[in-house]
Order: structure tokens, then sequence, then C-alpha cells
């Protein structure tokens, strides 16, 4: 087997396998529609942007352990669950799979170190900020960036996310206002997956996949929807990077 149908056997088989998590075509007619600025994954067009991707580090283990937020709220719980498991970080028991151990939407809060941050049920009610996302994940002795966006600019946003996503063992994840990206309607998170360098898009991983697909969007238009006020912080939403 030559080099390229190698390569290119080692990323469809992700895609096939995300396709399958995600239900199918069939099932994404359902999600809500997309403006025309962003591009579904689950599409000719979206594959062929991870195929030209150089910096998809994250996108193989992101796409293992993909999961669907349990309640409107709990984006950012769903994305630390995809992002600790990714790591392979020492999980708490789930009842549920007993005896293995593994990190889920239901033992997240299961720590008390994780408490003193926010609890399972307000975040349950209201979400979380960017902070709050940042020191709940701290809680499992992981190391954590977090960056508001007023701080920082869409360059070094784009250099450190692009640098993370060509790397393994690390991951980032997006806190952003849904409408400044053409979606429905408040702030959101979920991971982001790979980035096109010919387009200047990244790929989101997100976890509410009842109501949109992963999407590639342009950095311009990400950096806008982040460099929106939290009204919950006051402070403008950003990004965050993980690593053990």
């Amino acid at each position: 087997m030559n080099k390229f149908t190698y390569q290119t056997l080692k990323i469809s088989l992700p895609i096939i396998l995300l396709s399958i998590c995600l239900g199918g075509r069939s099932t994404l007619s359902q999600t809500l529609p997309l403006t025309s600025n962003l591009i579904s994954f689950n599409t000719p067009a979206g594959e062929r942007l991870l195929l030209s991707s150089r910096s998809r580090s994250d996108f193989f283990p992101l796409s293992t352990q993909f999961v669907t937020q349990e309640n409107q709220a709990f984006c950012g719980v769903a994305s630390m669950v995809m992002v600790l498991n990714s790591l392979q970080v020492s999980a708490p028991e789930a009842p549920e799979y007993k005896p293995f151990k593994v990190f889920t939407q239901g033992n997240f809060f299961n720590n008390p170190k994780t408490i003193k941050v926010v609890s399972r049920d307000i975040v349950a009610r209201q979400g979380m900020t960017l902070q709050q996302l940042g020191n709940l994940l701290a809680s499992y002795d992981v190391k954590v960036e977090v960056y508001h966006a007023g701080n920082s600019s869409l360059e070094r946003f784009r250099q450190l996310a692009q640098e993370n996503l060509k790397s393994s063992d690390n991951f980032i994840l997006v806190n952003y206002l849904r409408k400044e990206i053409g979606q429905e309607s408040g702030g959101h998170i979920s991971p982001l997956a790979a980035y096109n360098e010919s387009t200047d898009r990244f790929l989101i991983m997100d976890v509410s996949r009842y109501k949109y697909p992963p999407v590639w969007v342009k950095t311009s238009d990400l950096w806008k929807a982040m460099n929106t006020q939290d009204q919950s912080s006051g402070k403008t939403r950003g990004f965050v990077l993980v690593s053990k």
C-alpha cells in the first residue's frame, strides 16, 4: 500500500466512525440549517478540508471520545469529558460501566476539588463561564491556560490553536457566541479538532449533536464570536488550552 493510500485510509476510518456516531447523513437532516459561511464536516467538502489539513492531531482522539451534551447547559461538561478521556487522565468509576473507569457527564462532579469551583446544579441551570471551565479542568490536575479574547488577538489565537492541533496530548476548547457565526443563538463551548491552512478554517467538534453537526468556521468569524462579552462574568469569552 503506497503512502497516499495509507494516509487516506488512516484519515477515512475516523471519518466513518464519526459519521456512525452522528447517526449518518439522514440524522443530520434533522439538525438546524447552516448559513453559507459554515461548512458541515459531514459533507464531501467538509471531509476534503480534513484530508488536506496538516493540523489535525486532535481529530483522531476526540472522534473516539465524541459525546453529546446530556442537557442544553452541559456543553462545557461534555467537552471536558471528551478531553479528559482523550488525555487518558485517571478517571473515577462510572457506576453504569462498573468495574470500568471513565469520565462521564454523570460522574464528572464526583470530585471534591471540582464542586468547590461550581456545582453540578448551577451548571445544569446556567452553564459556565470561561474561567470556570478552566478551573474545572484544573481540578483534575491537568495543565490549563485560559485566554480571554479581550486580552489576546486573532493572530495569537490562530498561532496557539494551530500549534496545539499539530501536536498530540493537548487540546483546545473554545467558548463563543453562536449567533456571531450564524447559529442559534447563545454562548457555547466545544473542542476544536483540526485547522485547514489553505482556507483558514477551524473544525468545531460541536457537542450539541442534536442541534448542529461539526462545522468548519473561518478563523475571523470564530474570533469575533469569542470576542463577545459573557454577561455572567462581565468578561469576554475565549479559549482554553489543556494538556497533561
